[in-house]
Formats: structure tokens, C-alpha cells, sequence
């Protein structure tokens, strides 16, 4: 007995697999957008946290006691500055091509490192405490007292992870994201373009089909 053919549907199943390409296209738009929000939260945190207050402690006086407090930017202008680095290196991702981008990515990952390891090793610092403290008393060192943390270390140390986490999307999946649109950039003769073609001439009007005729231009075509 032979097998009866089975007659075949141009239609694919409904749970076909997706093309290879359309699936890479959007691991790269998620990896991005990823990329994107994790760079921005990050670098925001860090630059608020570095405003905030880190420290408060007592200086001893002979009358009392003196409160101080100390803000990131006083423990460590580390996270301040690599916020802003980090934040920059986010946008020339996209406006630079190949080993450029390997590079920019690379400083990324490492801006967010370097807020992460300043905001944990400055969670119980207390030497700017104890210099302002001196500061306050007129002494070259002074005791503080009643030291107490804030949570802002945590904070500045939270939005470098994040800063970490786009320079590892960059360094991972960068060579997928799209790069800057070249409309703009300048032509090996030194030109911009691409130049938008002129406007056809008004055949009614003399001066225009006398300015075609100086271009070498056939004003009836």
C-alpha cells in the first residue's frame, strides 16, 4: 500500500520560530533601552547622592558640643566627578564606530566601578568629619563624637552598579546598537551632504531660466 500524499499549505505554522535577524534586531533595541535607563538612573543617583549628607557627628568644645556634618562631595569627589564621566561616555557610545565604541564602553564599565568602590569605602569614613570638626574648634585635630551614617553611601554606590551594568551592555552587545546618522558628516572632499537637489526653475520667470542657463542646465527638462 503506498502512502498517500499529503497535500502542502504555503501558509507557516502559527508557532513558527522568528527569523534569525529579526530576533537579534530586538535583543539589541532591549539591550539598549537597557543600556539607556541603567546609564541615566545611574549616573542621577550618584550625582544626588555626592549632594547629600554622608556623616553628622559632635565636635567637643570646652562649652558644649558643636554638630557637624559632612556630604559625599566632602568623604570623596570620586563619584561626583565619575558620574559625569560616565554619563558622557553613555552618549558617545552612539557617536562613535567599532574599537571607539570597545573603548567608550570600557570607560563606562570602569566610571561605574570606580562610584561603586568610592561610595562603599567612604560608608564609614570619618576623616572630613574630623576635619571640620577642627576646623570648627581651631585645632589641628579634634575628637567627633556621636558619629552616625545615612544611607546616601548606598545610594552613590547603587547608581555606579547601574553605571556597571550599561558599560556591560556597551561592552556586550554594542557592536549591535545603531550608530550615528552620517547625513551630517562631511564627504572625503570636504563637503557635507548629501545635498538636496535645486529646485526646478520657474519657466515663467526670465532671471530664473537665465540663472539654469549659467549652471549649464537645460531649463525645459
Amino acid at each position: 500500500m503506498t502512502a498517500v500524499p499529503q497535500p502542502r499549505t504555503d501558509a507557516e505554522p502559527a508557532d513558527a520560530p522568528a527569523p534569525a535577524p529579526a530576533a537579534a534586531a530586538r535583543g539589541a533595541r532591549r539591550s539598549l533601552a537597557l543600556a539607556l535607563l541603567a546609564g541615566a538612573a545611574g549616573a542621577g543617583l550618584a550625582l544626588l547622592a555626592s549632594g547629600r549628607v554622608w556623616a553628622r557627628g559632635s565636635a567637643q568644645l570646652a562649652q558644649g558640643s558643636l554638630p557637624r556634618s559632612v556630604t559625599g562631595a566632602d568623604v570623596t569627589g570620586v563619584p561626583g566627578a565619575l558620574a559625569v564621566v560616565g554619563l558622557a561616555a553613555l552618549v558617545a557610545v552612539f557617536a562613535v564606530r567599532r574599537a571607539g565604541r570597545i573603548a567608550v564602553a570600557a570607560l563606562l564599565t570602569l566610571s561605574g566601578a570606580g562610584i561603586a568602590t568610592a561610595a562603599v569605602l567612604g560608608i564609614s569614613d570619618t576623616s572630613a568629619l574630623r576635619e571640620k570638626a577642627a576646623t570648627a574648634v581651631g585645632l589641628t585635630d579634634a575628637g567627633v563624637h556621636h558619629v552616625t551614617h545615612t544611607g546616601w553611601p548606598w545610594v552613590a554606590a547603587a547608581g555606579g552598579a547601574l553605571l556597571l551594568l550599561a558599560g556591560l551592555l556597551a561592552l556586550v552587545h554594542g557592536r549591535h546598537w545603531p550608530e550615528m546618522s552620517g547625513r551630517y558628516e562631511r564627504t572625503p572632499g570636504g563637503a557635507r551632504g548629501p545635498r538636496r537637489a535645486p529646485a526646478p526653475p520657474d519657466l515663467d520667470r526670465p532671471e530664473e531660466i537665465w540663472k539654469s542657463l549659467d549652471r549649464g542646465e537645460d531649463p525645459t527638462r
